[in-house]
């Protein structure tokens, strides 16, 4: 491609904006001199590639520009200064930007190492994208056509190539609502990354063609023709191509061979205002008959890119579905070029609009709290659900609509509107009717805040398994605040946290705070429970370190009674591991039962005992009966080894409440909604005390700690924590 054909792409610019590019083209053709691509062709048709794919999106005169010169500061002698001088400010930092979003290296056999990478990358891109989006459009360019011309690349790296583009830059693209580059990215991924699937689907596409292409031409001349009954006759209707990587991505969704998905046909009508919309979606209703639960209006509520059009299908006379697709012009320029469509050209005009600063609202989000997650599967757990993941869309009563993401609960709404807003939160209603502060909002729910006068967060907002905050700017709100309160009152906080969760999980008395915050790091307790009460560490992750580190490294003081548990199941032969996860030291075929005097519980430090008939008997190693027994010739040692995902352990609970009507029945609801089985329950009221003995089967630690923590939170419930049997 020459310069003139480049610019037969762009026939609107000024003669500044041409004159630019022209320039560019030249510097970025001279100081590529001499080099060349792995398929041998001369480096700057790369360059001048990239530019081209800007340019048939009608990116303005700088973004082409820089597009030409986005190499040149990593692979030839000019400088920064130089583009500078040359350029301007604007394309210097332009082509900068680029250069800082080097590719990816993933290093396959290090999960953390690439999370580093991972993270570290995004970081950038964030960086990047909150000073001009047009850098990453450009870096977005740059990788689509590196993607078409992977096929010169050594095969490790095509796959670490496409992988790299389907987890990030595909995601990155829809994101941003660039659908062109999404869909192509997503194909040529997928054509590297499962060759035979690809090959075998392509196959069946072009096999099937002619017969679509037939068919589809039937329905556009009937639906034209309708159209044109009602003045309608200048819509644009097109079929609409179903792309290879999201065919093979439905089929293994929804487990259907190629024939149920591929026999779906699509067409897309565009108009020219949004009133004719939905006069055409009534028109294709009345010609032919709408599947019910089928439409989507995302004009009246836009995707979380804000793609709009409105949805539906429909079967014809012969029973064959018929996706339909209605927009406007306008909706189908922002549905192809997304943010990038307030980049196009429109000489005279350099400011965005106030759509193009909602477009990138969540870029500044993510800024706010980048710089201070320092873990890096904790940053790209957050990028996934804030960037990648589905959004909701709230209204305050006064009608102002908050992005959040799936799952998002009242107390992140209040965080949204206003810091204070959040701490004050006291409670909520959705529709004028009260909610739960871990009611998990959807779209179009109209959200008032129920606030106090003063006060702040509930460190109870910041435990995982209570399901009360899923934004990261929510949790880093909450955390700021407690660490502004005096360390008299975080010590105090911590203390009381840290022995209501060793005595809910059943090791007050055999575990010193000492013990439990040299897992953490910690040399001085005090300051310890100053990092819990100032939410730093919370329930969830102290019951999770003790597990851990008893799991790894076996040390007898660590979880000596954090459960007591009894396989549900009949002893099974073992030989050499049982089902119940027990290894046993230098014997086979032995029959293993785990005592119910001291119900070990994978993470606890054990010993068997071989008893006469009945195989071995493991103990904890604090078992009173362990330490009584006169025959230690009998003893063997034994390990926990790999614990079967569906094994369940019985669990003794005791709940201590004040009575009331109605208490068994939450209690039960509780543990019905967590998915536990209740096998026994014995109740006894004394002084209006009611205390509830009951067993319940449980697969871990963490789904005892999230039960315990729901059961506190019931009326009237005093405590609920794990008890010994005698």
């Amino acid at each position: 491609m020459n310069l003139q054909t480049l610019l037969e792409s762009l026939p609107n610019l000024s003669p500044n904006d041409q004159t630019l590019v022209e320039r560019a083209y030249r510097r970025a053709e001279e100081a590529h001199a001499g080099q060349q691509r792995k398929s041998g062709e001369p480096y700057f048709t790369h360059c001048v590639a990239v530019a081209h794919i800007l340019a048939d999106m009608k990116l303005d005169a700088e973004a082409v520009a820089a597009a030409l010169l986005h190499d040149t500061l990593e692979d030839t002698h000019l400088t920064l200064e130089d583009l500078r001088i040359e350029f301007g400010e604007t394309v210097a930092s332009l082509v900068y930007g680029v250069s800082k979003l080097t590719n990816l290296p993933i290093n396959v056999d290090s999960a953390n190492r690439r999370n580093d990478r991972e993270l570290e990358y995004i970081r950038k891109m964030l960086l990047a994208m909150g000073h001009d989006v047009r850098v990453v459009l450009v870096k977005l360019a740059d990788r689509l056509h590196n993607m078409r011309t992977l096929g010169y690349m050594p095969p490790h790296k095509q796959v670490q190539t496409a992988r790299e583009t389907l987890d990030i830059f595909a995601p990155l693209a829809n994101r941003l609502g660039i659908w062109q580059f999404k869909w192509e990215l997503e194909d040529l991924s997928f054509r590297y990354l499962n060759p035979n699937e690809y090959k075998h689907l392509a196959s069946n596409i072009a096999e099937h063609r002619a017969d679509r292409e037939r068919y589809m031409e039937k329905v556009i001349h009937t639906l034209r023709t309708e159209l044109a009954q009602y003045d309608i006759t200048n819509a644009t209707i097109t079929g609409r191509p179903k792309h290879m990587y999201s065919i093979y991505s439905k089929m293994q969704r929804k487990q259907l061979p190629f024939d149920q998905i591929y026999d779906v046909r699509a067409v897309r009508v565009i108009v020219y205002d949004k009133p004719v919309c939905y006069l055409v979606l009534g028109i294709v209703h009345n010609l032919w008959r709408p599947i019910p639960g089928e439409f989507d209006d995302y004009i009246a509520s836009p995707k979380d890119n804000f793609y709009q059009s409105l949805h539906t299908a429909v079967l014809d006379n012969e029973g064959k579905t018929i996706e339909v697709q209605i927009r406007t012009w306008d909706m189908h320029e922002h549905a192809e070029y997304g943010i990038a469509a307030h980049w196009r050209y429109k000489e005279g005009r350099k400011e965005r609009d106030e759509d193009y600063e909602r477009r990138i609202s969540f870029l500044r989000r993510l800024m706010e709290f980048g710089p201070e997650v320092d873990n890096p599967e904790t940053f790209l757990n957050t990028m996934k659900s804030e960037v990648f993941q589905d959004r909701i869309y709230a209204f305050t009563p006064k009608g102002d609509i908050y992005d959040l993401p799936v799952g998002a609960t009242p107390i992140d709404f209040a965080y949204h509107i206003h810091t204070e807003i959040g701490h004050r939160c006291r409670g909520a209603k959705v529709h004028g009717r009260l909610v739960g502060l871990d009611y998990n909002l959807k779209t179009g729910d109209q959200v008032e805040i129920l606030t106090s006068k003063r006060g702040g967060p509930s460190l109870d907002w910041l435990n995982p398994n209570l399901g009360y905050v899923k934004t990261t700017r929510a949790k880093n709100k909450i955390r700021q605040w407690f660490r502004k309160q005096n360390r008299e009152k975080h010590l105090s906080n911590g203390r009381e946290m840290l022995e209501r969760e060793l005595k809910r999980l059943g090791v007050s008395d055999s575990m010193a705070f000492e013990t439990v915050a040299h897992l953490f790091h910690y040399e001085r307790v005090d300051d310890f429970m100053v990092a819990i009460g100032a939410g730093d560490i919370n329930s969830s992750q102290i019951a999770t370190r003790i597990l851990e580190t008893e799991r790894q490294e076996q040390k007898k003081d660590l979880l000596e009674t954090m459960l007591d548990a009894a396989p549900r199941s009949a002893p099974l032969h073992i030989s050499p591991q049982t089902s119940n996860g027990v290894n046993i030291m230098g014997t086979g075929g032995l029959l293993v039962h785990l005592a119910r005097c001291c119900s070990p519980m994978p993470g606890d430090d054990i010993l068997g005992y071989i008893t006469r008939g009945r195989g071995v008997t493991v103990h904890r190693k604090d078992c009173s009966n362990i330490h009584a027994n006169q025959e230690p010739e009998r003893l063997v040692d034994v390990a926990w080894g790999h614990t079967p995902n569906e094994q369940r352990y019985s669990v003794p609970v005791e709940i201590v409440a004040y009575d009331r009507e109605g208490l068994m029945r939450d209690i039960s609801i509780v543990i019905a909604d967590a998915n536990v089985n209740m096998s026994s329950v014995n109740v006894s009221t004394r002084q209006n005390i009611a205390t509830f003995q009951i067993m319940i089967e449980i697969s871990s630690i963490d789904q005892l700690t999230r039960i315990l923590t729901r059961l506190e939170g019931v009326d009237n419930v005093v405590e609920a924590r794990r008890r010994h049997m005698a």
